[in-house]
């Protein structure tokens, strides 16, 4: 009885053994591929819990979320023979679930190694020797990361489908320290031109701005004169018009004044014309005649009032012998 019951208890420690080892766990964001004897199977499994073979099968987790390769230390030959090193090379990647198993067997679940770690190295070494040390440390620094990300990308579609680069980061390199002095020097001097070019634009600029006030300024008086100008013309041309419409009515009222005078004249001289007929002379001169209070002596009288009415009727004006006749009467 106690023998059966020890070789329940070994028969029950080995079977938890085994389950311990065949029961695996995949995180999240991980696919895992099987190996039994060295030889990969063509199994995959995803996240969670999944049971193996223990003890003959083995298995390795690949993650297929966005991960980040450091590639440290990186030596480099520019075209002029000048060794600099890369310290940090970053390179984020994504490998496909689907693509895993052809990855695994065809670089190992280390392919991170193969495909991005050697290359990384080879595409920098073949940047560097076609550029000289100020075209890698300054001129062409800036596209160092887009041309490698492109390298790795074009070589990963023939070789890796399914693994994708995203983004390449480069850190400065490393120069040599005389070197290095002298580019800061360089720079130095560099960023004393810019700032005195920079201050030559602020001084034209000033400049600028002041000729631009003066010309403002200068309008400005311009359009002031010129509206003060023509407001002297307005009130000139005010002026001479008010004096030529007065003018005007001045000459209106003195035509009007000469037309009523020229038409009364003319209306006294025809009714003049119609007024004295020969016997409303005759009468005024009867009237005045009479009224004369003058008395006349003489026999001669009669014939001194027909003959000068005869005279009148004749000559219009008496004669020399009528006015010594007239004389003679008269005393």
């Amino acid at each position: 009885m106690a023998e059966s019951t020890a070789i329940c208890a070994f028969a029950f420690v080995i079977f938890a053994i085994l389950a311990n080892f065949s029961v695996h766990k995949v995180e999240e964001g991980h696919v895992a591929v099987y190996f039994r004897g060295g030889a990969l199977l063509s199994q995959t499994s995803g996240p969670g819990f999944h049971m193996m073979i223990p003890i003959i099968t083995s298995y390795r987790t690949v993650q297929v979320t966005l991960q980040t390769d450091e590639v440290k230390n990186v030596p480099c030959g520019t075209s002029g023979g000048v060794m600099i090193y890369f310290d940090r090379i970053e390179v984020v990647n994504h490998l496909h679930p689907e693509s895993v198993f052809d990855i695994v067997r065809n670089f190992t679940a280390d392919y991170d190694k193969t495909l991005i770690f050697n290359k990384v190295h080879h595409e920098l070494n073949q940047f560097c020797s076609m550029h000289s040390l100020h075209e890698v440390y300054i001129d062409l620094f800036d596209q160092i990361d887009e041309n490698l990300k492109g390298s790795l990308q074009r070589d990963l579609n023939e070789m890796a489908p399914g693994l994708m680069i995203q983004a390449v980061r480069v850190t400065k390199p490393k120069i040599p320290e005389t070197i290095r002095k002298n580019y800061e020097l360089m720079e130095g001097e560099k960023t004393k031109l810019l700032i005195s070019v920079e201050h030559q634009k602020v001084v034209e600029k000033d400049a600028e701005t002041e000729r631009k006030k003066a010309l403002i300024e200068a309008e400005k008086v311009s359009q002031v004169a010129k509206i003060q100008f023509d407001q002297k013309i307005m009130e000139k041309e005010s002026i001479q018009r008010m004096s030529e419409i007065e003018d005007t009515i001045h000459l209106a009222k003195k035509r009007s004044q000469t037309d009523a005078e020229f038409y009364q004249i003319q209306r006294q001289a025809e009714a003049n014309s119609l007024l004295l007929t020969p016997e409303y002379l005759e009468l005024k001169r009867t009237e005045a005649i009479a009224s004369n209070a003058k008395l006349y002596y003489g026999p001669n009288i009669p014939t001194f009032f027909w003959n000068l009415d005869q005279h009148h009727h004749d000559d219009g004006a008496p004669s020399t012998a009528q006015k010594s006749k007239k004389s003679d009467v008269t005393k």
